[in-house]
């Protein structure tokens, strides 16, 4: 018996994947980012302005890839967030806050050693579409 047809989700407003792998890819309603960086769309150089701007370019590209798949922060069960710096943690949590407003999904945190491109977060989310 085949299993649920598998989508996989492109958005302009984020930036192209650097490797083999989709933006996002869908299966019955759940849909899957690939980690995103602070990596400018339209140029594919990473945010220079610091930690917070960083973060915040994060977020409008997830924004673009969750709408992309059908779906917003609203519809996000579950984020893995990876800090190079735990320092970083408190700024995290604003910028956070402010993108999921009182929508609180299950979230990991987990602190490495490098991203990509010299990113200082990335960050993967689980939703379902509605």
């Amino acid at each position: 018996m085949p299993g649920p047809e598998i989508r996989f989700h492109h958005s302009d407003g984020a930036p192209a994947a650097i490797g083999p792998y989709s933006q996002a890819v869908s299966a019955d309603d759940l849909v899957l980012t690939s980690g995103q960086i602070a990596l400018d769309p339209a140029t594919g150089e990473l945010e220079t302005g610091g930690f917070e701007a960083q973060a915040r370019r994060v977020f409008a590209n997830l924004s673009a890839v969750l709408a992309a798949s059908g779906c917003g922060f609203g519809d996000v069960l579950k984020a893995t967030v990876y800090l190079v710096d735990m320092a970083d943690f408190p700024v995290l949590n604003r910028v956070y806050a402010e993108a999921f407003g009182d929508h609180k999904p299950a979230r990991s945190t987990v602190a490495v050693a490098a991203l990509p491109k010299g990113a200082r977060v990335e960050i993967d989310l689980l939703a379902r579409q509605p």
